[in-house]
């Protein structure tokens, strides 16, 4: 047995889980991990210039490929409280990151230390587990086990507190012993495949639901390929979006109150029975209960037991890690195939087809207005940017816009925080991702607000030369406020425009406020603002041109009008369109319909 410092086995431990590379930022408390990475030399980090904005750094991380898990390190005291935010969201979308924190010494704790706080009990709500390790014998195996939970049952983020003491206590351990724990993950049975294929098989217009939970497994190719067997109809959920492609014939529109297709919502309401594999049935997704569910039969696949029945009890069941779930669910369904039991499903493909291939369900994007609306900066990047291309976005008008018309082609083209939507997430969570994959073609998406939140997270893009394109559509306005404050008839402190003295009187955005192209290139960065659209793909060509040559980060800036609301309502059944639908081919030349 080798005697080593606490923190020096921790290192071991993390690179034996296999981290390679962290996101943090140094201070008093953490001090003893960061001397213990140096001296290691193999786990490489990332200086944030925020806490949080290193939590959604982890995100991006974890979310970008498969097996991944993002490591976020902070001093004591509000180090972690800034971490809240990237636990919040990362335990709503169960994605496992790993927060570490230092803290005062154990003599320390409960006497008024400065940056001293319960961080453990205060991350508990939004944690698999959080814990102030107290004996430095337990350091290696607390990072054990939290490599254990992150992986196991449905996956979440972990939150270790490391007291300065403990850090630099001296224990016995072998790290060539070292395993780390098998994950557990509960799999579905043969009987119970069977019954569910024998559901759907007796109804009449079924659905698949893919969701977040498929992407977690890695098991899109298997939702496909159970879809194309049966030759059922696939409605991702936003989370689960990329699962099927969004040119797939089966793959008939997202359902929902924003982030939807309006065939996707025609297609759900003309559906008797919905299988949904790995998804939560969000809200967002779902509306009222009572709309979604009328007429319909549901079976529910979730890895998380008491996740069944949370928002509606299902006809059927099932606890099991959707890969498990979708391999035995292949393999009744060949069988069965095989043997000539599948109902035909030729004609309920059909009509689903058919309304995404009808002008009638589509919305009009081709709008010639100067300043731009939002829907044809869409069309632009849709015509701009190629099947490979991985979006990244929070929350907002700008993402729901997105989600209603981008196409996404692949799992994990889509990186979005889903549940907990925290403003400002893009930029680091972009980053994230670039430093997972270095080689990716990555284009994020906010609005204004979103990205003034974080925008020092531009500046890490610069210092680690890590390059993607940031489209910014700036309406001056935080926009889905100012739309939800329509139901109290106000407009009132969601207006962010005032008149920059800094700019020249006749530049047209001068009323816009904030200058996001000099604050961008104060940064380290560079920028370009786009007020037309015939101007946007040369944008892009010149922000390709610069990422290859600077390897930095580039905002494409596009003016929109101030206000524009997008279409959303309270249940799927009422979406209120406020803006013109399309009556012909010409108003929506990028919809997938009319894609060749």
């Amino acid at each position: 047995m080798a005697k080593m410092k606490a923190i020096d086995a921790a290192v071991l431990v993390l690179e034996k889980e296999g981290v390679t590379v962290t996101f943090g930022v140094p201070g008093a408390a953490i001090n003893p991990l960061y001397a213990a990475m140096k001296n290691h030399g193999g786990i490489g980090h990332i200086l944030a210039r925020h806490v949080e904005g290193a939590s959604h750094m982890a995100e991006g991380y974890t979310r970008a490929v498969a097996g991944n898990i993002g490591v976020c390190i902070g001093t004591s005291g509000p180090a972690g409280t800034d971490m809240i935010t990237g636990l919040y969201s990362a335990s709503a979308d169960s994605i496992p990151i790993l927060c570490i924190t230092g803290q005062a010494p154990r003599s320390r704790l409960h006497k008024e230390d400065f940056q001293a706080v319960d961080i453990a009990s205060i991350a508990k709500p939004v944690t698999k587990w959080a814990t102030t390790v107290l004996e430095p014998a337990q350091v290696p195996r607390a990072f054990q086990q939290a490599f254990h939970l992150m992986r196991s049952g449905r996956p979440g983020p972990v939150l270790i507190d490391l007291p300065i003491d403990v850090q630099l206590a001296e224990i016995e351990f072998d790290i060539d012993t070292y395993e780390p724990l098998a994950a557990y993950k509960p799999t579905a049975s043969r009987k119970q495949a069977e019954k569910a294929i024998e559901m759907l098989n007796e109804s009449e217009r079924p659905l698949l639901v893919s969701g977040g939970g498929v992407i977690n497994a890695d098991a899109s190719d298997l939702m496909v390929e159970l879809a194309e067997i049966l030759n059922v109809p696939v409605i991702p959920t936003l989370m689960g979006w990329g699962t099927i492609p969004d040119d797939h014939p089966l793959m008939v529109g997202m359902c929902g109150l924003q982030t939807s297709h309006r065939y996707g919502n025609a297609n759900m309401l003309a559906s008797d029975f919905v299988f949904g594999i790995g998804n939560r049935w969000a809200n967002r997704h779902t509306g009222s209960v009572e709309v979604y569910t009328k007429g319909r039969k549901f079976i529910h696949v979730d890895i998380e037991p008491t996740q069944i029945g949370r928002v509606f009890a299902p006809d059927y069941g099932i606890v099991s890690d959707a890969k498990a779930a979708l391999e035995q669910f292949v393999a009744v369904a060949k069988e069965w195939k095989a043997a000539g039991k599948l109902k035909c499903r030729k004609a309920w493909v059909a009509e689903c087809q058919g309304r995404k291939n009808s002008v009638e369900y589509l919305r009009k994007t081709n709008f010639d207005s100067v300043p731009m609306k939002p829907q044809r900066v869409y069309q632009c990047m849709n015509r701009t940017l190629d099947r490979d291309t991985t979006y990244v976005s929070t929350i907002g008008l700008s993402q729901i816009a997105g989600a209603q018309f981008l196409h996404v082609y692949k799992p994990r083209n889509w990186i979005n925080c889903g549940q907990a939507g925290p403003l400002g997430w893009t930029t680091p969570a972009a980053l994230g991702v670039r430093v997972a994959d270095p080689q990716r073609k990555i284009v994020a998406l906010s609005g204004d607000y979103d990205f003034q939140f974080m925008v020092e997270e531009l500046a890490v893009g610069a210092q680690f030369k890590l390059p993607y394109v940031h489209v910014l559509v700036n309406n001056s306005y935080l926009g889905l406020i100012r739309q939800a404050q329509r139901a109290f008839s106000i407009d009132y402190c969601v207006q962010l425009a005032f008149d920059n003295i800094n700019m020249d009187e006749g530049d047209a955005t001068r009323g816009y406020g904030v200058d996001h192209v000099k604050v961008v290139e104060g940064l380290g960065c560079k920028a370009i603002r786009v007020h037309r659209a015939e101007d946007f793909a040369p944008a892009m060509q010149q922000a390709e041109a610069w990422m290859a040559e600077h390897q930095t980060p580039v905002v494409i800036e596009c003016i929109l009008e101030r206000v524009t609301n997008i279409s959303m309502g309270a249940e799927i059944d009422n979406v209120v369109e406020f803006e013109d639908l399309a009556t012909e081919k010409a108003d929506a030349p990028s919809a997938l319909a009319l894609l060749d």
